[in-house]
């Protein structure tokens, strides 16, 4: 094997097409940060390990990527065409890039980092190499690459404040500053807020010291609902069904820190009792655009059991969300919501994502929690049925100009069934192989597998290396329909290390089954 040389190019933008055509694409990978031309053997042992013809392909890939966004920038005039970045490496960015690529006015596509999915697809370009966390990084890459839109995925970013560096930097960002990400970033910031706007919520109170806590749970009963104020990777509330549990938690937050400075605060409050559901929608800073809805399953196992996670499996509409519900949901806690954070000088661009529970007793919805960012796995059940421009959609929000904006979508329903590491959301092995994705897609044409964990070995093999590591999603005329393709399509990855639910959507079709029986 020959040589492989990492070269920084010239601006790929400022060169006819021509040009990147006729240059050997096999000799170099874009790579930004590089001012000279370094042997391969020099480079870290990642880059040793990758073979010729991915390195080949990766770097066409991002060439090809670039020429078609200069030739979208020469066609503004007729029309603004865009090239988007989104940021993060997930199957929620995934489902993002596969929705922009679909969009008219996107021209290409980039995520940084992406995955090796998201990569071998063709969704997207994946800049691995740019370090997300570094805000000037990413700035220079937008300026140097003519980014017309960043879409940040992930909340972390969010809250270190990326938007905010971007948009001060004049580039066109979809996603809230930092001070208004603190509506994921803190429950109890959440929680004030809806106590001063009226917003339904369970009744809860917050402590940081363990022992008025327990007070608190004692006079409350149980079941009860422990929560982490801060970001806590999904993995910081706890449902206790008993007193030791209840206080299991509290000490594991205010005494060990397991969650360290996210669980430095706790929120105690009142167990809803009823069905959950997810509520979307895009927000300019004043107006709200609702999305189509959709229902994710946070419990391990079948049936609703064992530990929360960051969701197995989700579908979309979800019936329980009536448009008479939605409107609801619009005018009690969506457009106050909206109000409330412009009112605290935290007005809020981006996408708000409500955790609701739809209450047994009164039928109504209250706010569980907020997202500042869309739901993964929501996101792509949502993505799937998406037939308006997001590219568009999100550019307009960005600039404020939602009023009037409305959104299509694919009739019929969507299912994900998310594939997870054996022991998720415990500890887990990485690195085991997963084979047969190409015939799995190929059970019928409604079939799409979002990556979210994945990596390529030596052998170019995908193996897992998160949690969660793939999202098996499919659409039907109906939910059956989705449901079968997608459990028929997971049938066919061959991936013994991993697991899955085998109920998703179990909820809407027993609605339906009582419905259809009255």
């Amino acid at each position: 094997m020959g040589s492989l040389y990492l070269c920084h190019l010239p601006n790929p933008l400022t060169l006819e097409p021509k040009q990147l055509l006729t240059s050997n694409p096999c000799r170099f990978l874009f790579h930004h940060h590089h001012v000279a031309a370094t042997p391969l053997h020099l480079q870290t042992r990642r880059f040793q390990q990758l073979r010729v013809d991915s390195a080949q392909r990766r770097a066409s890939d991002v060439l090809d990527s670039l020429a078609g966004t200069r030739a979208g920038l020469d066609a503004d005039s007729a029309g603004e065409k865009i090239a988007v970045l989104v940021i993060g490496g997930g199957g929620r960015e995934h489902a993002l890039c596969y929705a922009l690529k679909r969009s008219p006015s996107c021209v290409s596509v980039l995520c940084a980092p992406g995955n090796a999915g998201i990569s071998d697809s063709g969704d997207a370009t994946c800049i691995e190499d740019l370090d997300i966390s570094d805000n000037s990084a990413v700035i220079a890459f937008c300026r140097e690459s003519s980014i017309g839109l960043v879409v940040v995925g992930p909340e972390a970013p969010l809250v270190a404040g990326l938007a905010n560096d971007l948009v001060k930097a004049g580039i066109p960002t979809f996603g809230p500053s930092s001070e208004a990400a603190v509506l994921e970033g803190s429950k109890d910031f959440m929680k004030r807020l809806c106590d001063k706007y009226d917003i339904p919520t369970a009744k809860y109170q917050t402590f940081t010291d363990p022992s008025a806590a327990k007070a608190y749970i004692e006079a409350q009963g149980v079941p009860i609902v422990v929560k982490a104020d801060g970001l806590a990777a999904g993995k910081g509330v706890i449902v206790a069904m008993t007193i030791d549990e209840a206080f299991d938690a509290v000490d594991s937050m205010l005494v060990d820190n397991v969650f360290g400075s996210a669980g430095c605060r706790v929120i105690v409050e009142e167990y809803l009792e009823g069905e959950e559901a997810s509520f979307f929608a895009l927000v300019d800073g004043e107006c709200a655009v609702p999305l189509e809805s959709a229902q994710d399953h946070k419990r391990v196992g079948d049936g609703d059991t064992g530990p929360n996670t960051g969701g197995m499996g989700a579908y979309s509409p979800a019936p329980v969300l009536t448009k008479e519900l939605e409107s609801v949901v619009m005018k009690s806690i969506i457009l106050p919501t909206v109000k409330g954070m412009a009112a605290e000088g935290r007005k809020f661009v981006g996408v708000l994502y409500a955790g609701l529970m739809i209450e047994k007793k009164s039928g109504l919805p209250k706010l569980i929690e907020y997202n500042v960012r869309f739901g993964d796995p929501e996101c792509q059940v949502l993505m799937v049925r998406l037939e308006s421009d997001l590219a568009q959609v999100l550019l307009s929000a960005s600039k404020g100009e939602l009023s009037g904006v409305s959104l299509e979508w694919s009739p019929g329903s969507a299912m994900i069934v998310v594939m997870a590491s054996e022991g998720y959301p415990g500890s887990y092995k990485k690195g085991t192989v997963i084979q047969n994705l190409k015939a799995a897609e190929e059970v019928a044409p409604s079939v799409k597998i979002f990556h979210a964990g994945t990596a390529l070995d030596s052998d170019g093999n995908f193996i897992a290396t998160g949690g969660r590591v793939l999202g098996v999603t499919a659409k039907g005329k109906d939910l059956e329909e989705a449901r079968d393709r997608a459990y028929q399509a997971v049938e066919q990855v061959n991936w013994p290390g991993g697991f899955f639910r085998r109920d998703i959507g179990w909820r809407a079709l027993a609605r339906k089954r009582s419905v259809a029986n009255l």
